[in-house]
């Protein structure tokens, strides 16, 4: 999930950002911008962020003023020392009003109640057109059957179905089977569009797991889920408390 922040307190930004990434390290804030001028400019020339955290005061006007002068499609949590704006807020785009200072608690449930919005709408969204096209998708052969990998200086396929899991770490992208490790030139994102979301699913920014590769799920700290594999893993794969519904849907599924 990819959040931008709008707040001209660069210290405040800075705190705001480190309880977010807390929360759930699978979210990636993407950026912070201090002015409704900027903000504005950055909308001109960015695709749309999932969430907005934005303050309402800013060093050049209100941050109503942004939504005025471009056109936003994200929801927004606004993030204020005041309380007077609240119904300018959710005359535009915003779902959630926190006060300053930003209390811990209610920001996760801010999060929470982003992700509900988000789970209600897309079912409303998709009929039954829409969930029989992303089955055809999913049984598409556009995904792939086998990845290229490096090993002793040759390229060799290693098929998807012996894959256990993928692992990145320090920018390196790790292929894992039964007996094998090897690294790929492809990163995450790309991996997550050729495999199948049917056998894989990416569980946070360091691992995406095959379906048959799981022994076993645990809750974790927080709420949160500890994934064990069939196999030993570099680190612990943990599961935030936001995707743990959609995990445990996809493992039944």
């Amino acid at each position: 999930m990819k959040v931008l922040i709008i707040e001209d307190e660069i210290k405040t930004a800075k705190e705001l950002k480190g309880l977010i990434e807390a929360i759930d390290n699978d979210i990636e804030v993407i950026g912070i911008l201090q002015s409704v001028k900027s903000a504005v400019q950055w909308f001109e020339e960015n695709p749309s962020p999932d969430l907005v955290f934005s303050d309402i005061q800013l060093g050049d006007g209100l941050c109503f003023d942004i939504y005025r002068d471009v056109q936003v499609n994200a929801p927004v949590i606004f993030c204020t020392a005041f309380d007077e704006y609240a119904i300018r807020a959710f005359e535009t785009n915003g779902i959630a009003y926190l006060l300053k200072p930003i209390d811990e608690t209610m920001l996760e449930q801010s999060l929470l109640k982003f992700q509900h919005l988000k789970s209600l709408f897309d079912t409303q969204k998709s009929g039954y057109q829409q969930k029989i096209v992303k089955l055809v998708e999913q049984m598409d052969t556009k995904h792939k059957q086998s990845i290229l990998v490096y090993f002793k200086e040759k390229i060799i396929p290693v098929r998807t179905a012996d894959i256990n899991f993928i692992y990145t770490s320090n920018g390196v992208v790790y292929i894992h089977t039964d007996h094998s490790q090897f690294t790929t030139q492809y990163n995450m994102e790309q991996l997550e569009t050729m495999l199948n979301p049917g056998q894989f699913y990416k569980a946070n920014r360091q691992f995406i797991i095959r379906r048959d590769s799981i022994q076993e799920v645990e809750h974790y700290f927080n709420r949160r889920l500890f994934v064990k594999l069939i196999c030993e893993t570099p680190e612990r794969i943990i599961v935030s408390k936001i995707k743990a519904g959609d995990f445990l849907q996809w493992v039944e599924s």
